[in-house]
């Protein structure tokens, strides 16, 4: 199911770059790093979650790129643009192989399940 999002020509001309380019260097830094790794977690200090999805990895010995911006009080506004693209609300944000597979709760199912092995095979 395609997740709805505003067409392009429903957003004014003035205002299409600014949408476009709103924070992209964390967006590129991001795609940048799931392309260069099998599984990729990008988190936040304080949130406990991106901790115990990177220590879930290291349990398994599965290596992993761990990318962290920011806490709840600052590079939110970066964050956004993370959550703009991926449509994810949360962090952590976990990608394997490319594909964006939720946060924490999902990683473990992955893991419970034998699908990540899987996916990374």
């Amino acid at each position: 199911m395609a997740r709805p999002t505003l067409d392009e020509s429903r957003i004014h001309p003035a205002v299409q770059g600014k949408v476009a380019g709103y924070h992209q260097s964390i967006v590129k830094e991001v795609m940048d790093a799931v392309a260069a790794n099998d599984v990729v977690v990008v988190g936040m200090r304080i949130n406990p979650n991106p901790r115990m999805a990177c220590k879930a990895l290291d349990a398994i010995g599965q290596p992993y790129q761990y990318l962290e911006y920011g806490s709840y009080f600052s590079e939110w506004r970066r964050r956004l643009a993370l959550k703009m693209w991926t449509g994810w609300p949360t962090f952590p944000m976990v990608f394997v192989k490319g594909t964006l597979v939720g946060g924490y709760a999902d990683l473990k199912k992955l893991m419970e399940s034998g699908e990540l092995k899987k996916l990374l095979a």
